[in-house]
């Protein structure tokens, strides 16, 4: 008898005590225990008893599943219900974990990139806005042209601390080539050579 069917075994007649409702019942009746892995006990029910499977993960049933496994085990065991009753279907779950673990990593990274180059872009915006409130005499060209050079300067250096030009980088990156445009009385096609020129991108 396996370790996980020995402990089922002394855990289910407690757990029964414990709960109520011919769900519940038939559901724990039906159930076949599977494995135990580090604090994982895996509780698998046929497919054509899956609609029980939400009788045991109720939160007051799935307590007393815990605890009681727990117990049984002599160190802390979370029940996890499954669907099917093989080993080769808890495989088959753990599988699915690892590509949806991968997935939402890969979410997760590409979310926090996001977030780093707005945030990056955003304070280049801001400098912007900064510096040509500090220029003195706007109206003269070559109060413009010093602003123009200096700023062509910061955004290059920033499109070159980039780790990436997705979608929302190259956005970002035209905003702040309109702004430096608007500031300075220079096309924007101009200024974005002079920056693409100045941060030596292709």
């Amino acid at each position: 008898m396996s370790e996980a069917t020995e402990i089922w075994k002394q855990a289910l007649p407690v757990i029964r005590s414990n709960v109520t409702g011919v769900g519940v019942w038939a559901a724990l009746n039906s159930a076949v225990p599977i494995a135990i892995e580090d604090n994982t006990f895996v509780i698998g029910l046929a497919p054509k008893d899956g609609d029980l499977a939400g009788h045991l993960r109720m939160a007051q049933t799935k307590r007393f599943i815990d605890l009681e496994l727990t117990r049984v085990a002599g160190k802390q065991t979370i029940g996890r219900v499954i669907d099917g009753t093989t080993f080769a279907d808890w495989e088959r779950v753990k599988r699915r974990d690892l590509e949806a673990q991968r997935l939402k990593d890969i979410a997760e990274s590409k979310t926090r990139a996001e977030i780093s180059s707005r945030s990056g872009w955003d304070g280049v915006y801001e400098q912007l806005s900064r510096r040509y409130a500090a220029i003195q005499n706007k109206s003269l060209p070559q109060n413009r042209a010093k602003f123009l050079r200096e700023v062509i300067d910061l955004v290059a250096e920033a499109l070159k601390a980039q780790q990436s030009t997705d979608e929302m980088g190259e956005r970002n990156l035209g905003r702040c080539i309109e702004r430096i445009s608007q500031y300075s009385d220079v096309p924007s096609t101009l200024v974005a050579v002079m920056v693409l020129e100045k941060a030596g991108a292709n």
